[in-house]
């Protein structure tokens, strides 16, 4: 058997390597190449060097959209993992109904960002207008609105996550922990946690890179007002290489830059959280 497999892996490994070489890879070293380059369409590319990165950071809207980005992923980070892991627990107690809960929680992980965007717009923007303010009132009031809609929309799927990672804890564990006289505290903090801590993993990167990546939800909820001031990363590179004459390079430039950003950080985290798994 393995020497059959080693014999033909490479005959159904080829058709899904091609089609990720010519979905992925090439597209991704062409946008690369293009960021060095002053072009309207890939035909008429002419290599400029490092013009458009420098041009980057000399553009406030960018640098404000960096830490407005930043700000919004760590904060939907810690809310969207603590309540997800919160109901989680709550969810795998011996409760009736407990499975109509986590599909209700789960529903608003399956409609469309642009959808949610719009229906949060409506439901806020009528909370607003009682004290005659909107979502485009102020950054803050954006800011807010969509943590919300992002609490909201992934807060039962990470749920479903840690359930089923709480669910993979060792009864023997708790007994354990119980029989020496620990508390629920103590079976939490030194027993749930550690052994979900794979988990925490994945719900933490999925959040933190859903965070960072975030669009949709943004163009439909606030769409970066008031003056671009609660405009979030992707938002902000998209204006650039479709709204601004001339600037197609300096957006495909903040798309490497981004791009960067988020794979260096999503590694780190990766490699922190993976570093406190334990094994069973």
């Amino acid at each position: 058997m393995d020497k059959a497999i080693k014999r033909y892996f490479p005959i159904f490994v080829l058709p899904t390597l091609l089609a990720f070489t010519m979905g992925f890879i090439a597209p991704f070293l062409v946008g690369v190449y293009l960021s060095f380059c002053k072009f309207t369409t890939i035909n008429d590319a002419t290599f400029i060097g490092f013009s458009n990165y420098t041009k980057i950071f000399t553009d406030g809207t960018f640098v404000h959209s960096l830490w407005y980005t930043a700000l919004f992923t760590i904060v939907s980070v810690i809310l969207i993992n603590f309540f997800a892991f919160l109901a989680a627990m709550l969810l795998t107690r011996k409760i009736k109904g407990t499975n109509i809960f986590r599909t209700v929680f789960f529903m608003p992980n399956l409609i469309g960002g642009i959808i949610l965007g719009y229906i949060w717009s409506l439901l806020l923007n009528g909370i607003l207008l009682q004290v005659n303010k909107t979502l485009t009132y102020s950054s803050t009031y954006g800011f807010w609105g969509l943590i919300i809609l992002m609490c909201w929309q992934q807060i039962g799927y990470m749920m479903i996550i840690y359930i089923a990672g709480i669910q993979n804890i060792p009864g023997d564990l708790v007994e354990a922990a119980k029989i020496d006289g620990a508390n629920n505290w103590d079976i939490l903090k030194n027993v749930t946690i550690p052994m979900v801590m794979p988990s925490i993993t994945i719900c933490t990167f999925l959040t933190l890179t859903n965070g960072f990546k975030l669009f949709d939800q943004n163009l439909a909820l606030t769409n970066g007002e008031p003056s671009n001031m609660s405009e979030l990363l992707a938002l902000n590179i998209f204006r650039t290489f479709y709204g601004r004459a001339g600037w197609e390079g300096v957006g495909q430039a903040k798309a490497v830059v981004f791009f960067i950003l988020v794979a260096v950080i999503a590694i780190g985290q990766n490699m922190l959280t993976r570093s406190k798994e334990v094994q069973q």
